[in-house]
């Protein structure tokens, strides 16, 4: 077992999370390779959204104890989230998903575009950050432009140059994607784009469990994640940039309009428990790390989990390429990815390959992944898709071997 860093161990780590205790149905400890859809819990968060439920639910706002409580549990929020983005906290929303709230701030956007104005969006990305681009551009006759992929799955960045003109009012894109695990390079594509006045959009749910969140390095102006992958409850996070979300207009109640910017994007009673593990889960990163506040904290801690994870890439990209029935899809360099891998198995659906590896006690997913560009790029049919793969800084390089070993062996009982 490596070391995620000299304290704490790795072993301690994995303790932190109740689930790595499961067996699977052949007795075997359970191999969460399915981190890409979501990852497990550690045991504070459980804990800071039990006691939020029973010791201090209730509505916000009001002169008693209870909601003055469920009031702090929320600005704490916005002062972890804050640190977690590298921004300010009345710059933060939260939403039930990444999806819903990404719909509400393009709807928000959509008042100030004109006919014939165009979006940016590329064939790496979820289709949380097209659809709502597509549908809003039937709404407003707006433009749709897509980027394709280079041979290696990642933004083709010479297509983007030739697509961006004074018309351009948004640059959408992934900043890893999550069927394949690429890592575009976000600050050369938000000085492209800022080139020419267009506002960039980012989406850094299959990001934010693997590298650090700088919204200052990155250079967007709206980003959006997804708690439930770097170790929360299903919940929803955004941060827009203060000067362009005063210019927006929400879709809010009137009476919202006294409150500061982010919580004017909030719609509706929040769900109070899993903001209370949203904060649980960002002071798990940050006690991964050392330093003087939360903010140097994670960005030690996401130093430690992105060189262990590198190994572990490094790790399952030599096993596979040992493979000959086996294809990945995307980069070959660790640099350039995260550790989130699409494979196709030769004469094998994906469908079986998971429940081939579901009956050895290994979670991993198949489909499309709502990454239609990539399937469309790959030429792969959409109903069936890929294998995907994918670990978090809880996984051992012994479970790595124990992946592979399974797909080596899918592989030579297909042929």
């Amino acid at each position: 077992m490596t070391v995620l860093a000299t304290s704490p161990s790795l072993a301690d780590v994995r303790g932190e999370f109740p689930a790595l205790q499961r067996r699977g149905r052949d007795g075997s400890p359970v191999i969460y390779a399915d981190a890409p859809g979501g990852t497990q819990v550690p045991k504070r968060v459980v804990e800071a959204m039990v006691d939020y439920l029973v010791a201090h639910n209730s509505n916000i706002e009001g002169e008693f104890d209870a909601t003055v409580e469920t009031d702090d549990v929320i600005a704490q929020a916005r002062l972890a989230a804050a640190a977690f983005v590298g921004a300010a906290e009345d710059e933060i929303i939260f939403g039930g998903n990444m999806t819903s709230l990404n719909f509400n701030l393009i709807r928000a956007l959509g008042r100030r575009l004109n006919p014939g104005d165009e979006i940016i969006v590329t064939q790496l990305d979820h289709e949380a950050n097209v659809s709502p681009w597509l549908l809003l551009a039937e709404d407003r006759d707006l433009t749709v432009r897509f980027i394709g992929v280079t041979d290696d799955l990642d933004i083709d960045l010479e297509q983007l140059q030739g697509a961006l003109s004074p018309r351009t009012k948004v640059v959408a894109h992934t900043l890893s994607s999550n069927a394949v695990g690429t890592v575009p390079p976000a600050a050369v594509i938000a000085d492209m784009a800022h080139d020419v006045g267009a506002t960039v959009w980012v989406d850094a749910v299959a990001f934010a469990p693997h590298r650090r969140i700088d919204v200052a390095q990155l250079g967007c102006d709206v980003l959006l994640c997804s708690p439930y992958k770097f170790f929360g409850p299903h919940a929803g996070l955004a941060w827009i940039r203060r000067s362009f979300a005063e210019e927006l207009v929400p879709e809010r109640v009137r009476p919202a309009s006294m409150y500061p910017v982010g919580h004017r994007f909030e719609t509706g009673t929040l769900s109070h428990e899993a903001i209370a593990g949203v904060t649980a889960a960002i002071d798990y990163l940050a006690s991964l790390g050392a330093g003087s506040d939360l903010a140097h904290q994670l960005d030690d801690a996401y130093s430690l989990i992105a060189r262990h994870e590198s190994g572990l890439s490094e790790r399952f990209l030599a096993g596979i390429e040992a493979l000959p029935q086996v294809t990945l899809h995307g980069t070959q360099d660790v640099d350039r990815r995260v550790c989130t891998f699409g494979l196709s198995i030769d004469g094998v659906d994906p469908a079986a390959a998971a429940r081939w590896l579901n009956d050895r006690s290994i979670y991993s997913w198949n489909g499309n992944f709502y990454a239609q560009g990539v399937m469309e790029h790959l030429q792969l049919p959409m109903e069936e898709g890929i294998l995907r793969i994918g670990f978090v800084h809880y996984a051992t390089t012994e479970e790595v071997d124990r992946v592979l070993d399974a797909i080596a062996e899918l592989g030579e009982v297909s042929q």
